[in-house]
Order: C-alpha cells, then sequence, then structure tokens
C-alpha cells in the first residue's frame, strides 16, 4: 500500500474502510477473471485467497447482537459470494467472476450510499463556517465601508 492510501485510510471513517474493503474485492475479483483469460491459475488461485480472506474478515466483524436483521443478510450475502467465488476459480469460469463482480459492486455501492447519508447528517448537524452566513451589525463596520451588511462565505 503507498503512503498516500496509508494516509487517507488513516482519517477514514469506519463505513469508508468497508467501502475500501469492497473495492479491494471488487479489484482482486477483476484480477482473478484476469487470470482465468492468461490461463495462470497460480494468480488466479491467489487473488481468490486474497478476496476470500476479505470476505472471512468482513464476516468475522459482523455484531449479529447488535445489527440485526442487516447483519444477517450481510452475513447471507458473505455466504454466498464465498460459495460463488469457489466456484468461480474451481470451473476457471469468467463469466461466474463477472456476476460475484457485479453482486459486491451492488453491496459495494449501497455502503457508498450509507456514506454518504452519513456525511449528509453530520453536515446538516454542523455545518461548516464556509458556508454559515454572517449578519454584521454597522456598528462593526467602519462608517465609509462599502461592505454589504450579509456575506455568505
Amino acid at each position: 500500500m503507498s503512503l498516500y492510501q496509508e494516509h487517507v485510510l488513516d482519517g477514514a471513517s469506519s463505513v469508508d474502510l468497508v467501502v475500501a474493503l469492497y473495492d479491494g474485492m471488487i479489484r482482486f475479483l477483476y484480477s482473478a477473471a484476469a487470470a482465468v483469460d492468461r490461463r495462470d491459475p497460480p494468480g488466479r488461485r491467489r487473488d481468490v485467497r486474497r478476496e476470500l480472506d476479505i470476505i472471512v474478515h468482513l464476516q468475522a466483524r459482523l455484531r449479529m447482537d447488535v445489527g440485526g436483521k442487516p447483519a444477517e443478510a450481510l452475513s447471507e450475502f458473505y455466504a454466498s459470494i464465498f460459495a460463488q467465488i469457489l466456484q468461480a476459480s474451481q470451473g476457471a469460469s469468467r463469466p461466474k467472476f463477472e456476476h460475484a463482480i457485479e453482486c459486491v459492486r451492488e453491496v459495494r455501492d449501497a455502503w457508498r450510499q450509507v456514506a454518504r447519508d452519513g456525511e449528509a447528517s453530520v453536515a446538516q448537524a454542523n455545518p461548516s463556517p464556509a458556508s454559515r452566513e454572517t449578519t454584521f451589525s454597522s456598528s462593526d463596520r467602519s462608517p465609509d465601508s462599502a461592505a454589504p451588511a450579509r456575506w455568505t462565505a
């Protein structure tokens, strides 16, 4: 991982980290599909193993006692996609890898929406200083000032 990538992830929220893991899954699935095209079984197995490691990591982090139905749905998704990827690898099937990519992409996009919604909620609760409108009274300005009484940064 590059220094830039490490720096970006240092300030990331937990949802942003989940999105990054899904991006990694997609990258490894594309790489495994390319290995099928190259007829490179060792490369395919390496990429599948990395992708499956991410799934196992995500599955292990689910909190069923706290997450309720969404955690159950994610657990089922992880079990399903794990099986699909094993089948794609065993059959050296590019179409099956592509199907897995689409499934992972759909869930990744839902996580991205969660991240955006969370950012919007935080922005509404804590507007940035640049978006606040400030009003000055006439005593805040010099008598010969031509500045408007209201401004938006």
